[in-house]
């Protein structure tokens, strides 16, 4: 939410559903201080760049509300996502996340292939990275965010 503090008017808010965050998008901070009051207490700060377009939904925009019907259909359309189990989902708001970054409608496997170490970085535990960009661009071909064009092409809707 961004707002003018004089006015009491907010200008830009925004709907990110809770199954959107991937866990790359909250980074943790340091512990607080020994000598505070809730001492050793972790917080966590989120990263809206690491969140997919998509899932970024406009509510109200320099001042003026959103459409109700629109915002309605674009949570719809983000609806498959909450279906995949939450380990998965990860990986799948990662790869979305490389893809809408690429700022192409159409690509191919290899444009994502040249994230992949950003996407072992991210998923430590995963020996088979290539072969798992692979799988998650068919989940999003799957869930309506993703074409797929030909072998190894897509595109956006």
């Amino acid at each position: 939410m961004r707002y003018a503090l004089a006015t009491w008017e907010v200008r830009d808010l925004l709907l990110i559903p809770s199954f959107m965050f991937s866990e790359s998008a909250v980074i943790k901070r340091k512990p607080l201080a020994a000598t505070a009051r809730r001492a050793g207490w972790v917080g966590c700060n989120i990263d809206l760049h690491r969140i997919a377009p998509e899932a970024r939904i406009p509510i109200i925009a320099a001042s003026s509300p959103a459409d109700p019907a629109q915002v309605r259909a674009r949570y719809t359309r983000l609806k498959p996502i909450r279906e995949i189990k939450t380990a998965q989902r990860g990986w799948t708001l990662d790869v979305l996340n490389i893809v809408r970054r690429l700022g192409k409608p159409e690509f191919t496997n290899d444009d994502v292939y040249a994230h992949d170490r950003e996407l072992e970085r991210l998923h430590p535990d995963n020996r088979n990275v290539r072969p798992k960009i692979r799988q998650q661009l068919q989940i999003l071909r799957d869930t309506g965010l993703l074409i797929h064009v030909e072998s190894g092409r897509w595109r956006l809707p």
